[in-house]
């Protein structure tokens, strides 16, 4: 299921307000290793898809796997970026969710390698992303596995999109908002955000999301 134009908007404004911090976030000594930074200047994770930039390749893919396609947008030099590979992606936690639950195709925002979009128009990264209405960095579309069988371009089938940086707790809590479908039938997610910060907080777990 698809979020409308109107949801999608008032979701971006929700990037404001995400500041908040993850009580499970591991300690220094926990953290997994920083990142390398490839030829193109944007950080490399083991983890990410290695593909053709074939998306309805990767979409099947991903929903044989019994996971959601992301795709995760950015650009060398992006402050945003950085903060979130070396904070949110070195999170033991966050990381092995988001592997179990989702195939991540990194695309460069001025990147010239093709990708076909799921409507089978083919052109460069820089390309793809405007036609997408993408404008700043990070940006994550979410592709839901069962949207292999529709039809329109990644953006006309994205369940959700992460517009810009989120903190670790908003952040892991959007890759389960999208994993368990609450997005679905209306989904809030500011509410979802919520009921699970009282969630752990039940279980004992200091959660701050502010």
């Amino acid at each position: 299921m698809t979020m409308t134009a109107t949801s999608i908007i008032r979701f971006a404004f929700m990037v404001f307000l995400a500041l908040g911090s993850f009580s499970s976030q591991a300690s220094a000594s926990e953290q997994l290793p920083e990142p390398a930074l490839g030829d193109n200047g944007l950080h490399v994770q083991s983890w990410f898809h290695e593909g053709f930039l074939e998306l309805a390749d990767d979409l099947e893919e991903a929903g044989n796997s019994g996971k959601d396609l992301l795709i995760l947008i950015e650009q060398a030099g992006c402050p945003y970026c950085r903060e979130m590979h070396k904070v949110n992606l070195r999170i033991p936690a966050v990381v092995d969710y988001i592997k179990e639950n989702f195939l991540v195709v990194q695309l460069d925002m001025r990147g010239s390698r093709e990708v076909t979009d799921l409507d089978g128009a083919a052109m460069e990264e820089r390309e793809i992303v405007r036609k997408w209405g993408v404008a700043f960095t990070p940006t994550l579309i979410f592709v839901p596995s069962d949207a292999v069988e529709g039809e329109g371009t990644v953006r006309q089938r994205a369940a959700m999109v992460m517009p810009g940086y989120f903190k670790p707790f908003h952040f892991d809590t959007m890759m389960h908002f999208i994993a368990e479908d609450a997005y679905q039938n209306g989904g809030d997610f500011q509410r979802y955000l919520d009921e699970r910060a009282a969630k752990l907080r039940a279980e004992g777990k200091d959660v701050d999301v502010w």
